[in-house]
């Protein structure tokens, strides 16, 4: 058996369960502060019953998300040593931030939001509302700089040498402000909102379909149905940007996200679906837009685009898993915003709750930005390889040098255990949580 694969599977099964519940936090808290806000200023009982709604399931999705996070720190320490000696004095400082600013903030005011509605005023209520919203996507923010800093490292110098170097912070807003991290907040943050967008218009076009909480259902999914256009527009524009980041600061995960194997002297096709064949350096069956890449990373269709020739084969990514995961993302995204677009478009002719089969499609579509978040990340990190931190320190020596394999497959079965049943359990309590409703409203129509 081989350790680093095991270790590397282990990692990811815990990073990708884990990633299950912070998009939903972040932009359910987002869309919860929209919710308040209407309250306050219309005194529309509805609002105060969708805010109470959705702050349940906020509350249950948060406690998964803690739960599940605190154990991929303890991997650092267990599998990963010689990664957490090298990185420790740089991630020390944002993930310290995260529990002290974020974390902190965050539930301070989680017990006013969940247990507060008839303790204090509906404006300290709001008040409340926002810092939890504020303190889940600061959260994000410092986990964000870390993971940044380990793609385009920044404010930095490495001390010692061996077994022994590591990287030290010489600028730390150098480091927080590396070239990757803003716009990688900035995707990451739009993609959880596009996600809590589609799960609210799901649950309410379930609700729809079964012809109960109908006026609660057409406010929450109006709300979210706007939610997401927007935000699908903006994960287009912050994916382009991305995009051109990534040709500056990681060339070669470029030329593996778009099976870019040989530099030519000529436009860079863009291939819209293929599969990447590494042994004879070219895409099978694939379709390609002339010059599409050279558009993308250049904004014209004659400059060329590195390929991965420009790097020894060690250092290529896994292209097939690289190409093919950031394919899968672009292409939901692109359905997120015809379905959000055509979404909008009924709900302006006043037409689209009478029809069932596109509310069919939205209790459908629940799980595809799930879907498209864990593939962002995918060919994210699996792009980066066989790097941890870009350029600095491999994978493969990143290991702790004494665990063995037959210890990291135990703990690996453990842990796929454990979350089987920590995802039913979830799973049991969302849906308990979505058939219950929400709480009567006296005088509103349910």
């Amino acid at each position: 058996m081989n350790v680093e694969l095991l270790a590397r599977a282990q990692f990811a099964l815990t990073v990708m369960f884990h990633y299950l519940f912070p998009p939903l936090t972040i932009g359910l808290g987002g869309i919860l502060v929209i919710m308040e806000m209407l309250y306050l200023k219309t005194r529309n009982p509805e609002y105060e019953a969708m805010a109470k709604f959705w702050t349940k399931v906020f509350a249950l999705n948060f406690a998964l998300g803690v739960a599940t996070g605190i154990v991929m720190e303890f991997q650092f320490g267990t599998n990963w040593a010689t990664y957490s000696r090298f990185v420790g004095d740089v991630f020390g400082s944002p993930l310290a931030a995260e529990g002290v600013f974020a974390f902190f903030l965050e539930s301070s005011f989680l017990a006013v939001l969940v247990f507060g509605w008839n303790r204090v005023s509906p404006r300290m209520h709001f008040f409340a509302t926002c810092m939890v919203a504020l303190g889940a996507t600061l959260s994000a923010a410092w986990i964000v700089v870390a993971n940044s800093w380990q793609q385009t490292p920044a404010g930095f110098h490495i001390v010692g040498e061996g077994l022994k170097a590591r990287a030290e912070i010489t600028d730390f807003w150098a480091m927080v402000f590396n070239p990757s991290s803003v716009i990688r907040l900035t995707h990451t943050v739009i993609g959880a909102y596009v996600l809590a967008a589609f799960f609210v218009m799901g649950v309410s076009a379930w609700y729809l379909l079964r012809r109960r909480h109908v006026e609660f259902a057409r406010r929450c999914f109006t709300i979210a149905a706007v939610v997401g256009l927007l935000a699908s527009l903006a994960a287009a524009w912050s994916g382009d940007v991305h995009g051109r980041q990534v040709a500056r600061t990681q060339p070669v995960k470029l030329a593996a996200m778009e099976a870019i194997f040989e530099t030519r002297n000529e436009p860079t096709p863009l291939y819209v679906f293929g599969i990447p064949d590494a042994e004879a350096r070219k895409v099978q069956m694939g379709l390609a837009i002339p010059g599409g890449v050279s558009f993308l990373v250049h904004h014209d269709f004659k400059t060329p685009v590195p390929g991965l020739d420009k790097v020894p084969r060690s250092d290529w990514p896994p292209v097939a898993l690289t190409f093919t995961s950031f394919r899968l993302m672009v292409g939901m995204g692109f359905l997120f915003v015809a379905l959000t677009a055509i979404g909008a478009f009924f709900r302006w002719r006043g037409t689209l709750f009478e029809k069932r089969w596109l509310l069919w499609v939205f209790v459908l579509a629940v799980p595809l930005p799930y879907i498209a978040n864990q593939l962002g990340w995918i060919a994210a990190e699996v792009g980066r390889q066989p790097w941890v931190v870009y350029g600095l320190l491999r994978t493969g020596d990143a290991l702790s040098k004494v665990v063995a394999a037959n210890q990291v497959l135990y703990s690996l079965v453990m842990f796929g255990v454990i979350y089987l049943a920590l995802f039913a359990l979830w799973l049991y309590v969302l849906l308990e949580k979505i058939q219950q409703g929400p709480e009567p409203v006296t005088g509103g129509a349910q």
